[in-house]
């Protein structure tokens, strides 16, 4: 019988998923007790039904399909989904290795495009997951170098992209845009930086179907344990969330309070909370005006008062909160 589909999405408690079994660094095997935990949330478009019960149940959220998926199709959406994983591994290991004081290298591959503007004048050249290498035959060594370069440039100049497009190098030459609430220059893309990893002791990571960048601080905590043979989660149950970047710092991520119910299910006794100072200007723009940490802290206090918020700020950071629990 065909069930028809609403155009929403329905986001509840997804898994608090042992990492052991997932992460495998060569020779180095993971024989302490505990464990971590990666959390996730569940996404799934909506039925009546699950609209019905995401309605009445306070886990459960019901979202737009364009606020989920930046108005792109279900393929590019799993495809910049898959890319973020990849990439939050990668800063992952890179981290781990960094902290153990193993041999690894990070080669910078350009700019990843997650999103096109539709104002963009490369809208029809350039597609979502592209990665653009040179501008004006310019490298780049991040992002940020990248963003400079066209900040000094006016609305309207022409500049020519060199890109990756699914393994063809390609070229494309167009006028920049007058960027949404800004006066600065730009393409007219949403960014990241692409990323490759070399570490020295082989390492093999499977995440299975799981996607996007919130389990890089799980990770890179599961690696450094490996790694070092230390017991850092003192034979406990550790869940948490959190991006990490190449500095090590913890970025925070969305649906933390569903995380927290996913941790609790498992039996988790601590979760480990990107932590940002609360200011004003930070809270208007987030969830519920909520940071993760108070988001965590909240949920925590009311459906699983028995395990312990922890705020995490960067790796270091959370190694040192470890060693005090």
């Amino acid at each position: 019988m065909f069930t028809p589909f609403l155009p929403k999405y329905i986001e509840g408690p997804g898994d608090a998923i042992n990492l052991k079994p997932i992460v495998n660094v060569d020779h180095h095997y993971d024989k302490n007790k505990g464990k971590f935990m990666l959390t996730t949330v569940r996404e799934s478009k909506a039925s009546p039904a699950s609209y019905l019960y995401a309605k009445i149940n306070p886990h459960y959220s019901i979202e737009n399909i364009d606020d989920i998926t930046n108005g792109e199709n279900d393929q590019t959406y799993m495809k910049v989904q898959t890319f973020y994983m990849m990439n939050s591994i990668n800063e992952a290991i890179y981290n781990a290795y960094h902290y153990a004081n193993q041999k690894v290298t990070m080669k910078y591959n350009g700019i990843y495009v997650l999103n096109i503007d539709d104002k963009s004048k490369f809208k029809n050249k350039l597609s979502v997951g592209d990665t653009i290498i040179s501008v004006d035959g310019h490298k780049f060594s991040s992002s940020y170098n990248f963003r400079k370069y066209i900040n000094d440039k006016k609305i309207g100049q022409r500049v020519s992209i060199e890109f990756n497009h699914d393994g063809k190098l390609m070229n494309a030459k167009e006028p920049l845009i007058n960027l949404m609430g800004s006066k600065h220059p730009g393409i007219g893309i949403i960014l990241i930086d692409n990323d490759s990893v070399k570490p020295e002791i082989p390492i093999k990571i499977n995440p299975g179907a799981v996607g996007g960048p919130s389990g890089g601080l799980m990770f890179s905590l599961q690696i450094y344990e490996q790694l070092t043979g230390k017991n850092i989660r003192h034979g406990e149950s550790i869940a948490g969330t959190g991006t990490i970047d190449k500095n090590g710092n913890v970025g925070e991520i969305g649906g933390i309070d569903k995380k927290i119910i996913a941790a609790k299910n498992a039996g988790a006794k601590y979760f480990l909370a990107p932590y940002v100072k609360p200011t004003k200007d930070i809270l208007k723009f987030e969830e519920n005006n909520m940071s993760n940490y108070q988001s965590a802290v909240k949920t925590a206090k009311k459906y699983a008062p028995n395990m312990k918020v922890i705020p995490v700020t960067n790796f270091k950071d959370a190694l040192n909160k470890l060693n005090n629990i």
